[in-house]
Formats: C-alpha cells, sequence, structure tokens
C-alpha cells in the first residue's frame, strides 16, 4: 500500500499519485483564472510597497514641484497669486502634520505640486514688465547696455532703457534687445542714445513650435529690433549700480581671454574655443554649427553639466594630486575635502566667466550638490543629489521647465544616475584578480562604461530633440565616442591651464594644444554628419507623445522593481503616437503673408508676399522636409501675380493668397480657401482667413476634414497671458472652418437697351 506524503502543492496525499481531488466549483475554467490573477495582484503589490518604501520619496518630490509648474504654464490665464500661495501653505502645513500617517506620500506630493504652481506663479510676478504689443517706428531711446553678444554676422545687445520717445506711441518698456552691424556694439556698462526699430517679441512661428518671447518675458524683454543710424555715447544721468559694473567687469574678462585666444588661434578653432570657455558661441560658422548638431555633438558648444563637471574635476584631481605629494598633509589633513572645496570655488567661477544662463546655473548647482556631498563625507551620485539639483534649479528659475535645456539635461542626468546606480555595480564586478586580467578587464570596462553612458544620454534626450528640434542623430554614440575623449583630456584641460597661465604670459601654447583638439572635434562632426543617414528628422508631433515619453523616462530611471519596465511601455506608446500624428495641410503665419500648401506631392508648397528665411525654416523643420528655405521646388504649382498667389490642393481645391483688395472678388469665386491680411469681404463664397482672425489668433495650422478645416491656432481664444497678452475683443476661436452658404446674387435689371434693340433688328 502506497505511503502517504506531502505533495509539492503542499497538500497530503498518496507518494506517487496524484493530490486528492476537490470537489471542482461551479464555473468551469474560472477558478484556473483566479489563481492566476491573484499571484500577480499580490506580485504587483508588493512591487508597489517596495517603491513606496522608506527613502523613495525624495526622488519623486521634484517631480511633483515640476508638474505643478506644468499647469501653471499649462493655465489660459494668469493664476490669482494669493490664492496659490495660500493653497501651497495650506497643504505644506498639512503635510508636516499628517508626516507620520500612511497617507503622508499622497500629501506630501500635492504639496510639492501646488508648491510648483505657486511658485511659477510668483515668479512671474515678480518679473512683471511691459510687452510690446505691436510694431514700433523711429523710437528714440537711452539707457545702459548690460550686455553684448558678439555673433557671426551681426552684433546684438540687452538695453536697459531709461528714457523712451515715440511721436505716435506712448508704451513704456524696460528692456529691449537690438541688433547692430558687425564691430558697432557698445560696451557692457556704457550709457548710449540711439533710434531704433522695435518689434513684439517673437512668438511660436506654429501651433506647438518654441515659444521665444516667453524666454525674452523671464529676461526682462518686452521687445526686440535693430538700430537706425549711429550709436553714440553719452554720460551717464546716474550710475547703473553694482549689478552693472559686474556685468561689465565679466564682459572686460570675456573680451581680454577673446583676444588672447585670438593671438593664437582663428575662424573656428578661435569661436569654439571661446565658446567653451566663456560661452559665446553665436561667432561659429553656419556649417560647422550645422554639422556639431547634426553629428550630436552640439552639446558641446553650450557650457552645461558636461563641461561643469570636467572643470570641477580636472580642478579637483589635480589639487588632490598635488596635495598627494606632502605626506605630513596627507596623513594629517581631509585632503580630498579640501580638493572638492577648491573644485567647488573653480566651479563658481566658470559659471560666473561663462555667463551665468540658467543651463549653466543648473549644472553648478548639480556639481555644488556632489561636491557639498564629498566635503560632508556622502555619496555623490545618487538619486537624491539629483533631486535636490532639480529643485534649487526648479525654484530659483521656474520658467526653465519648459525650456529644452533643461529638459534634456536632466533627462540625460537621470539616465546616467540610473546607470550608475543599478547597472554599473553589475558592470564593475571582476572575479579575476590577475594582474593580466585586470588590465585587460579595465580597458574594457572603460570602454564600456563610455559606450554605456554615451548610449542611455543619447536615448534619454532623443524625445526633447525630436520634439524641439525636429531631429534625431543616429551616429550621435559614434561621433561622441571619437570626439568626446578628445575633448574631455585635452581641450577642456589645455583651456584651463589657459587661463591660469593668461596673467603669467604663457598661455599661446595651451591655446595652441586647444586647437588641436578642437581641429580633431570639427573633423569628426564633419566626417559623421558627411554619412549617409546621418540626418535624422522627425515631423512635429505634438505635446502629447512628449509628456508620455517624458513620464516613461522617469519611470524607467526611478523605479526599482519591475514595475520600471512600464515606462518602456509608455516609451513605445509615444512613439508610435508620434508617428501617427497627422501633418497639416495648410500654414499660415501671423501676418498672413507666408502661406504653405500641402500639395498632391505631400509636400509644402510656399505663397508669401514677403520673404521670411527663418520662418519658412521652421515650417520645413517641423514637416521633416530636407529642402532650404530658398529652395524652388517650394514654388512649384504656385501662380503669383500683383494680386497674390494661389495654388491647388489635393482633390482640386484652390487655395489663395490675396494681397490687393481687388483680388479677392474673383479669389471669391474660384478658391475654397482664402487668406489675406486685410478685413474680409462680404458675402464671400470661400472660407477666408483674415486680418482680424490673425490678428486675434495667431499663426494657424490647418487639417483638412470632411467639409472644411480643422484649425489649430498659436493663441486659441481664451488664452491671455503676461508673455502673450490677449487683443481687446478676442473670444473663443473656432476650431474648424467651413466654407459659409452661397448669398443670393441680387436682382438685375433685365430690359436690355434699345439701341441694342436697334441693333438686333
Amino acid at each position: 500500500m502506497a505511503e502517504q506524503g506531502t505533495t509539492p502543492g503542499g497538500k497530503r496525499g498518496y507518494a506517487g499519485t496524484w493530490p486528492p481531488r476537490a470537489a471542482a466549483p461551479a464555473g468551469g475554467f474560472l477558478p484556473a483564472r483566479v489563481g492566476i490573477w491573484k499571484p500577480l495582484f499580490e506580485t504587483l503589490r508588493q512591487w508597489a510597497r517596495a517603491e513606496a518604501g522608506a527613502g523613495r520619496l525624495l526622488p519623486w518630490v521634484p517631480v511633483a514641484f515640476g508638474t505643478g509648474i506644468a499647469f501653471y504654464f499649462a493655465a489660459e490665464h494668469e493664476p490669482v497669486l494669493s490664492v496659490a500661495a495660500t493653497v501651497a501653505i495650506l497643504l505644506c502645513l498639512l503635510a508636516l502634520l499628517l508626516r507620520r500617517r500612511s497617507v503622508f506620500p499622497v500629501i506630501a506630493l500635492l504639496a510639492a505640486v501646488a508648491a510648483g504652481f505657486a511658485t511659477a506663479t510668483w515668479k512671474t510676478a515678480r518679473v512683471a514688465h511691459t510687452v510690446l504689443a505691436r510694431p514700433m517706428f523711429s523710437v528714440a531711446l537711452t539707457g545702459f547696455v548690460e550686455t553684448r553678444d558678439i555673433r557671426e554676422k551681426t552684433d546684438r545687445f540687452v538695453l536697459r532703457v531709461v528714457s523712451m520717445e515715440s511721436p505716435r506711441d506712448m508704451t513704456k518698456l524696460d528692456r529691449v534687445r537690438l541688433s547692430v552691424r558687425k564691430g558697432t556694439a557698445p560696451d557692457v556698462g556704457s550709457f548710449v542714445e540711439l533710434k531704433a526699430r522695435l518689434m513684439p517679441p517673437l512668438g511660436p512661428q506654429r501651433p506647438g513650435s518654441y515659444d521665444f518671447g516667453r524666454d525674452l518675458y523671464f529676461q526682462g524683454i518686452g521687445a526686440s529690433g535693430f538700430v537706425m543710424g549711429a550709436v553714440k555715447t553719452r554720460e551717464p544721468p546716474a550710475t547703473g549700480g553694482f549689478g552693472l559694473r559686474y556685468a561689465a567687469f565679466m564682459q572686460g574678462l570675456r573680451d581680454a581671454i577673446d583676444a588672447r585666444i585670438r593671438t593664437t588661434l582663428d575662424g573656428d578653432q578661435r569661436a569654439i574655443a571661446t565658446a567653451l570657455l566663456t560661452g559665446r558661441r553665436d561667432a561659429i560658422s553656419t556649417p560647422v554649427n550645422d554639422a556639431m548638431f547634426i553629428s550630436g555633438l552640439g552639446h558641446v558648444l553650450s557650457i552645461s553639466g558636461y563641461h561643469m563637471a570636467v572643470v570641477a574635476g580636472v580642478v579637483f584631481f589635480a589639487v588632490r594630486a598635488l596635495l598627494a605629494l606632502f605626506p605630513a598633509l596627507t596623513a594629517a589633513h581631509p585632503i580630498k575635502k579640501w580638493a572638492a572645496a577648491a573644485a567647488l570655488v573653480a566651479a563658481a567661477f566658470y559659471l560666473l566667466l561663462s555667463g551665468a544662463e540658467v543651463a549653466t546655473q543648473r549644472s553648478f548647482f548639480m556639481t555644488a550638490v556632489v561636491l557639498l556631498a564629498v566635503i560632508v563625507d556622502r555619496r555623490a551620485i545618487t538619486f537624491r543629489t539629483l533631486a535636490v539639483a532639480a529643485l534649487i534649479v526648479l525654484a530659483i528659475a521656474p520658467e526653465a521647465l519648459v525650456h529644452p535645456s533643461f529638459q534634456m539635461s536632466f533627462a540625460a542626468t537621470l539616465g546616467l544616475v540610473a546607470l550608475v546606480q543599478i547597472g554599473l555595480p553589475n558592470l564593475l564586478a571582476s572575479p579575476d584578480h590577475s594582474a593580466t586580467a585586470r588590465v585587460a578587464l579595465w580597458g574594457g570596462r572603460e570602454l564600456t562604461m563610455l559606450m554605456l553612458a554615451s548610449l542611455v544620454a543619447g536615448l534619454a534626450t532623443t524625445p526633447y530633440a525630436a520634439f524641439h528640434f525636429h531631429r534625431v542623430t543616429p551616429y550621435g554614440l559614434l561621433a561622441n565616442l571619437a570626439a568626446m575623449p578628445v575633448v574631455s583630456a585635452v581641450v577642456m584641460p589645455a583651456g584651463l591651464l589657459g587661463l591660469v597661465a593668461m596673467p603669467f604670459g604663457f598661455d599661446g601654447l595651451f591655446w595652441a594644444i586647444m586647437g588641436l583638439g578642437i581641429d580633431w572635434m570639427i573633423l569628426v562632426t564633419q566626417w559623421v554628419a558627411a554619412l549617409p543617414g546621418a540626418v535624422g528628422r522627425m515631423a512635429a508631433f505634438g505635446i502629447g507623445p512628449l509628456i508620455a515619453a517624458s513620464a516613461g523616462i522617469i519611470l524607467l530611471g526611478l523605479l526599482r522593481t519591475p514595475l520600471r519596465w512600464s515606462g518602456a511601455v509608455l516609451l513605445l506608446v509615444a512613439s508610435v503616437w508620434a508617428l501617427r500624428v497627422p501633418q497639416p495641410d495648410v500654414l499660415v503665419s501671423g501676418d498672413g503673408r507666408n502661406v504653405a500648401v500641402r500639395g498632391g506631392d505631400g509636400r509644402l508648397h510656399l505663397m508669401h508676399s514677403a520673404k521670411d528665411a527663418f520662418l519658412v525654416k521652421e515650417w520645413l523643420a517641423a514637416d521633416a522636409d530636407a529642402r532650404t528655405a530658398t529652395d524652388a521646388s517650394l514654388g512649384e504649382g504656385v501662380s503669383c501675380d500683383a494680386g497674390g498667389c494661389v495654388t491647388q490642393a489635393p482633390g482640386g481645391a484652390f487655395v489663395a493668397l490675396a494681397t490687393r483688395p481687388e483680388a479677392l472678388a474673383d479669389d471669391c469665386e474660384r478658391a475654397a480657401l482664402i487668406v489675406t491680411a486685410r478685413p474680409a469681404p462680404q458675402g464671400c463664397a470661400a472660407s477666408v482667413i483674415d486680418a482680424e482672425r490673425l490678428r486675434r489668433h495667431g499663426a494657424l495650422v490647418l487639417r483638412r476634414i470632411r467639409d472644411g478645416y480643422a484649425v489649430d491656432a498659436v493663441k486659441p481664444g481664451g488664452i491671455d497671458r503676461p508673455w502673450s497678452p490677449a487683443v481687446p475683443g478676442d473670444g473663443e476661436s473656432e476650431t474648424t472652418l467651413r466654407a459659409p452658404a452661397a448669398a443670393p446674387r441680387p436682382a438685375v435689371d433685365a430690359t436690355p437697351a434699345e439701341t441694342d434693340l436697334q441693333g438686333d433688328d
């Protein structure tokens, strides 16, 4: 007789036999399904508990804080600061009172969202100033020059306005940005008198594109334009203050560095060397600049976390190695902390020298947190370090959240920190301790780390590069592997040594070494940019896929359990979503002078009454079109005369751009859609986009629907923000554009003239 035993299922049965049968409940295979789902739910619950464990909340606080800032920028009109601040304070107090309760994480994250919303509202109220609403001609200005940019074709400076006079407008602005002929920009700190033509800040060139006017608003600039005539230097009526004296000193220091570099280097060598050390990157020639971004090395030109890390790292290891030469210091003093303090001072000087732009500030704060962690004996590269740096940056400059440099920098940093925290510990494990194996493994590990870092950073920034710049870099990994070791080991150290040696007159050698490294970088970037398929273009896809991709990157980076792979699912969804977004059929500029119509060949064809190369370049980039603004094929199928232009859309319908009133009558009879910068004619049988609609809603994008066009505007009805104020009389915008019903023709007297009758007889 078989002996009774325990089966693998945990039930008593007979050895070598199935467990005793239990009565099968009704429902067929339903119990089996329940048996499958219950362990799955339990596993998911365990993973969720692990993610919500002790110490896991802080990395999510800046995510919630940034979400609050995003809500602020998505608002239709300016929030009430007192209400936003009160809600944030109450939620923070509630989180403090409930800090020992199970609901604390939820309340804390809600408080962070409210705090981000209130911070952005406060920052906008603090920098509030007038924004120019319409062009002004021949405006007399006096003021102090605050900043100056030396560019390839023209120079540019920011004027802090002291007096502003115009014969037809009483608008008063705080700051304006003006362009001048190359070589005529006044010195920073000087008091000047001039006449200028001013334009409102440049807004989005199409719905969903980047808002340059918002950037200028948070810089305190209310208009841009160009100088008319000479710039005259005058004695200031009062001192410009400490801030202006500091700006003049730093500008003089940058000019001195550029002059010293100019004695050894020229052309793009000098321009790139100056960009790496002082932040001036506008003098780089267009072919090299384009090749840098096509190859994926464009990040080298913008002083960011990489440059700050190299500066701090070189100083840290140099000071530590120098101090280690003295055994007495090594044994009795914390030279590692001294080296970290020296690196922090060097990073702060580099921040000031480079102009302290928002991107550079963010990089400095991140580097400073790491160095302070070394000084206080804490782990330097952690998610908490990244979280603290992100909170500092967003608290100081909440507008940075919507800037591409912030998005790309923190996405790359999040990916690299996740790589260090999760991936590299396994990679760096070495079971073999023989000398030969160590050398071989060291080289393999270093190469693998460099490749992984470049790959992770490149993948993390891809959604943002595709959204903002409509390009991806297929060979970015190759370019970074070939160029970045030389930049890190030769170019940047030589530049730092040049700065140190400059007061003593021995800097020429270091500029020459720096130039050799820059030559290699240019060679690599031009070679990679010339490879087949190097230009990866991506059509515009809207904010929805970008939000999904951002959520996916955050989940992949911050989660520790297998729940992190939900981020990969979100990234896949975002990719499919982005590729399936329909492209516009008609694009209309904000002034109504440029219209692009998608023809039967699937490409855009341009009608214009005024050339705007920047606008056309933006439209083509957003359409993933490789043509340039001067390409002759843009005018194919377009017929123009003195009264306007006409082109045919797929399906046979005509689209007209009318520039003269006499052309409207004929266009109303023959065209399906008319764009004009003039008032709409009465009783027109075509759909009309006229001056009033463009004045209220700005640039438009139209997509064909069954009985007309779906309309998307830069400024939908009801939008009223300080950097984009609503136009008086603005109401709800129409989301569709349909042809009006044909008006009945007026009765005409049919009686023939007597002379005509006599002729017929």
